[in-house]
């Protein structure tokens, strides 16, 4: 199994599908803009399970930040697999990867939010595997 980090454009396109199936409310070229300007500005990064001429079936998208509470941290902010390649352990090896990009960079923690649900219990089981730790409740206001 080969990890990329998403570079071009291309790179970018063949991890929309993953992506889609995640946020299925968005539209493509609305997900690809926002992924070059979130590359182009913030400390923001793309990476893939490479699937050769096929798109990516598993992507992560995650930025680093520093935060009082918990110092230099690597935030995930999207984890998705295509249901078709579920059950591979492609996700598992994308947190690793960005585990160690978080090791590498000095970084204090690696965090994320998931959503509730039983829809959910695959990933949560997931994380929890990976020693994460359900640390706080995740609250928003929308706008």
């Amino acid at each position: 199994m080969t990890i990329r980090i998403a570079q071009t454009e291309a790179d970018l396109r063949v991890c929309l599908p993953a992506l889609l199936c995640l946020r299925p409310q968005l539209e493509a070229e609305a997900v690809l803009a926002s992924l070059q300007d979130q590359q182009a500005n913030e400390r923001f990064s793309v990476a893939f399970v490479d699937g050769g001429d096929a798109p990516a079936p598993a992507v992560i998208t995650y930025r680093q930040l520093t935060l009082l509470v918990s110092g230099k941290t690597i935030y995930i902010d999207d984890l998705t697999t295509l249901p078709e390649a579920r059950g591979n352990g492609y996700a598992g090896a994308l947190l690793d990867f960005v585990i160690e990009q978080a090791r590498q960079l000095g970084c204090k923690t690696v965090s994320l939010d998931s959503g509730h649900g039983p829809d959910r219990a695959d990933a949560h089981r997931l994380y929890l595997n990976k020693r994460f730790r359900i640390s706080s409740h995740h609250f928003s206001l929308s706008l």
